[in-house]
């Protein structure tokens, strides 16, 4: 494995942004200092007036792999990841078939130890009838426990409280929830299909999966949690009223967290008129107002994370009408540059984006050794030009699915590099072709 010597980097890192050299040896971080240049090393980055972040860990993504390569995989998605700056990532169980058993999650590890540009870990999904493989996971290789309370079909939706209750009960290692209550929002398909039939404009989505099918499902989740004492994660928030639900205690003092989504972030129900289809998405993009109270709880600390929710679907299929069209949307690629804008807006100090991407997630999750710039650490790190002008086209799109709700958007800052696990996976606009994530592991 090459050395790496970063000098002159402008380090975003726990709180402060100071001028450090970066020396990296056998993957993680040897030193970081103000005057390493005497060092030897196989390849030297100047990042004078660049800034150097922990790379983001985005802990919620659905690759597709198995079952769906035709729209993406392992391969594809992690490759347009560490282009948008993630340099760890937890995927999701709604494959085919669903991961739901250590034999899934077996498989998944060897297709990402050939396939994973960035580094990996899998959640196990929970059935009505896993109760077993939920009690028996190795809590030092699975990153959480997911349960689909909405949005889901097959085994993996789980909304029998009974079933719910053991889950909570008896679950070793964190719950991470999509809080939506179907029932609610069947009866609201039902009403717009009567008014409009198939074709629904994309604008009343946010209305279908409404306030209060997301409130009603997250308050449920946060009683059963209370109830047995469980570590709870609450996946895209996207209400201002489920904000009220959470605190804004320090990190380690809470057992109930929440997340939010860049797009979540990003666009409000004004952007359907424009983006239609193309930014549906399951819990649905909302209000103006949910959005700046969801932007206001990140900096209230009343949400704990960011992730990206990355979710490719063919495009063709993206053109349906309104109960064809699937939700989610590709945006690991453009996850760390859409936040940077908020940076720019004067919205999210940088200081608060690297926390809620990197360290609050390695923090949560118990990761082993990464998430942060300290000495001894794993090297994942994302080096910034701030100001350099970045336009999503199609001919720089790296998902498999081939389209980006930002398609035509100049962001004003660009990723310069990428170095996964000590290995520079991008740079300047080419990815490496070399897979070089690595398996991430948990402290428990």
């Amino acid at each position: 494995m090459k050395s790496i010597l970063i000098l002159n980097a402008n380090c975003v890192n726990e709180g402060t942004i100071q001028n450090r050299d970066i020396f990296i040896k056998e993957g993680r971080i040897s030193q970081v200092g103000t005057d390493l240049a005497f060092q030897t090393a196989d390849q030297i980055i100047d990042a004078e007036g660049r800034f150097l972040l922990p790379g983001m860990i985005d802990d919620q993504v659905h690759f597709r792999e198995p079952g769906f390569q035709d729209i993406g995989n392992i391969f594809s998605e992690s490759r347009a990841a560490v282009a948008g700056g993630i340099t760890s990532y937890m995927e999701m169980p709604n494959t085919n078939p669903p991961t739901v058993d250590h034999k899934r999650i077996d498989e998944k590890l060897k297709i990402a130890s050939q396939h994973s540009f960035a580094n990996y870990a899998f959640y196990l999904g929970a059935t009505d009838d896993n109760l077993e493989e939920i009690k028996n996971v190795n809590a030092r290789e699975i990153c959480g426990i997911k349960i689909f309370m909405g949005s889901s079909t097959g085994s993996l939706l789980v909304d029998n409280p009974e079933s719910l209750d053991k889950i909570f009960t008896h679950a070793p290692i964190i719950i991470a929830v999509h809080c939506e209550d179907n029932s609610m929002i069947e009866n609201n398909e039902r009403i717009y299909f009567q008014k409009y039939g198939e074709s629904i404009p994309f604008c009343y989505h946010p209305l279908i999966r409404n306030v209060g099918a997301c409130l009603k499902s997250s308050s449920f989740a946060i009683e059963l949690a209370r109830r047995h004492g469980t570590k709870l994660h609450i996946l895209h928030i996207t209400t201002a009223d489920e904000v009220a639900l959470f605190s804004d205690l320090q990190l380690e003092e809470k057992h109930i967290t929440a997340e939010a989504c860049v797009h979540h972030l990003f666009f409000d129900d004004s952007d359907y008129e424009k983006k239609g289809s193309l930014i549906k998405c399951n819990p649905a993009i909302k209000t103006q107002s949910d959005r700046d109270a969801i932007r206001q709880a990140v900096i209230d600390n009343k949400i704990d994370v960011i992730a990206t929710d990355h979710a490719p679907h063919a495009l063709e299929e993206k053109k349906n009408s309104y109960f064809y069209a699937p939700s989610g949307m590709p945006l690991g690629q453009h996850a760390m540059v859409s936040l940077l804008e908020h940076y720019h807006s004067g919205i999210f100090p940088l200081e608060l984006i690297v926390e809620k991407t990197s360290h609050a997630v390695a923090r949560l999750f118990q990761l082993e050794d990464r998430g942060f710039i300290r000495e001894g650490y794993w090297a994942d790190l994302v080096l910034i030009d701030m100001d350099t002008a970045y336009t999503v086209s199609e001919g720089n799109l790296l998902y498999k699915c081939g389209w980006s709700p930002f398609t035509g958007f100049t962001f004003k800052s660009s990723i310069y590099a990428t170095i996964v696990s000590g290995h520079i996976a991008y740079r300047k606009g080419q990815v490496d072709p070399n897979p070089s994530g690595e398996q991430l592991f948990f402290r428990r």
